[in-house]
């Protein structure tokens, strides 16, 4: 399981021009899910992003989580997390799960996220989605299962 994580001071995500999903103040999460992943991968995954210590304390240091700020979480499914670019110009997708894998093992990095309290709104499983949001630092980190 592969997860961008953006520190960001808004974000939204439309589909068909409606918005589906939206937050202020938190994290802003792309989700790629490969093959092999499992559930622990998921909570694993899930762990790290409700713990990062990458928001500004009293003195100006990252210390604090998201869970710590009382910031929210926009997650989007994002399989070309996966995508290899090393031959031709045109990238392979063969390392993405299929949707009937990728699909339940994303709901359920939702759901823990959500049971460590954490307001999670999402975008819409496989559609097509514009994303918008404000970087804030910017502020990106890659962080893997594997």
């Amino acid at each position: 399981m592969r997860v961008v994580v953006q520190r960001c001071k808004r974000a939204e995500v439309t589909v068909n021009e409606v918005s589906v999903g939206q937050i202020e103040h938190g994290l802003m999460l792309l989700v790629g899910i490969t093959h092999e992943d499992t559930e622990q991968d998921a909570k694993y995954i899930a762990d790290k992003v409700s713990g990062l210590r990458i928001f500004e304390d009293e003195t100006g240091k990252m210390n604090l989580s998201v869970l710590e700020t009382g910031g929210q979480i926009l997650s989007v499914s994002q399989f070309t997390l996966y995508g290899d670019c090393r031959k031709g110009k045109r990238p392979n997708f063969m390392a993405a799960a299929r949707p009937e894998i990728a699909q339940p093992l994303y709901d359920k990095f939702n759901e823990l996220l959500r049971a460590q309290g954490l307001q999670v709104e999402t975008g819409a499983f496989g559609e097509m989605m514009d994303v918008s949001f404000t970087n804030w630092g910017p502020v990106t980190l890659v962080i893997d299962s594997k």
